[in-house]
């Protein structure tokens, strides 16, 4: 986008990382990153040339067509695989690898099948004696509603159950950026709205910055100070919007109406 920062389209190790403008208060900065994979029938392109930034503490919630590439661009962004050309910095740093200031909830799920609830939810404290770190994941575990699970093991779970710790888990870390992608899928309406709200409460006291794939565009109302809509694969950005709204968000108000009939045009609805 035009008024991004622009940066070298290739970072070598040995390249002095460039620096971000001193008028910024970027936390992400996203600069023409492409991506493509090789097939049988040739390269397929998935991400054509996307920019934008993220401020510190922001909430951005990035939405586009099934299979346009919003998981890959994720996977760019958290620092799991590198762009073929642009770059990612974070805190002004280039993301070469994935590291402590980011976690990343997937679609997959990635709890560890050996642990039980609460030693799943303690496992990333690192401060603390063990009672402290069991203290902590007993607040998150009744926090996403599982108390009375917490010597359960995941294969006595739910799926819903599964993504519930997952969530705890990356709550009781308190990383600097988390980045989500399809959290809530796996959850009926009712412990959805309750893990939105949630977590909304928890970024306005900790100032997390929050990056959200979602399909959902209600959710990403419910969520985001601002929605970035992607065109179909190869991806690009196809527009931007602010999320003017107070919280608590009230998604039947005329503005979030308003909102999601504009956010549904651009993606074709």
């Amino acid at each position: 986008m035009s008024n991004e920062a622009s940066f070298p389209l290739v970072w070598a190790p040995e390249t002095p990382l460039p620096e971000l403008p001193a008028r910024a208060a970027h936390k992400i900065v996203v600069d023409k990153i492409y991506k493509s994979f090789a097939t049988e029938s040739g390269t397929l392109e998935v991400v054509g040339g996307i920019s934008f930034s993220v401020e510190a503490g922001q909430t951005l919630a990035i939405v586009g067509p099934s299979g346009c590439g919003k998981s890959t661009l994720l996977g760019m962004l958290a620092g799991f695989n590198p762009p073929d050309r642009g770059g990612v910095l974070v805190d002004g740093v280039a993301q070469r690898r994935a590291n402590r200031k980011g976690i990343v909830i997937s679609q997959q799920g990635s709890v560890f099948p050996w642990l039980t609830v609460e030693e799943n939810i303690a496992f990333g404290l690192n401060s603390g004696t063990p009672a402290q770190r069991l203290q902590i994941a007993a607040q998150f575990t009744e926090l996403v509603g599982l108390k009375g699970f917490e010597r359960r093991y995941p294969h006595e779970l739910s799926g819903g159950m599964l993504k519930r710790v997952e969530l705890a888990r990356a709550f009781a870390v308190k990383p600097e950026v988390l980045y989500m992608d399809e959290p809530f899928s796996a959850l009926d309406a009712l412990m959805s709205l309750r893990m939105r709200n949630e977590l909304v409460q928890l970024l306005r006291e900790h100032r997390q910055t929050l990056v959200l794939i979602t399909h959902d565009v209600e959710e990403a109302i419910h969520l985001a100070d601002r929605i970035v809509v992607l065109t179909q694969r190869p991806a690009t950005v196809k527009s931007s919007f602010d999320v003017n709204l107070p919280h608590p968000r009230k998604l039947t108000s005329p503005e979030a109406q308003s909102l999601k009939e504009q956010v549904l045009s651009e993606l074709g609805l």
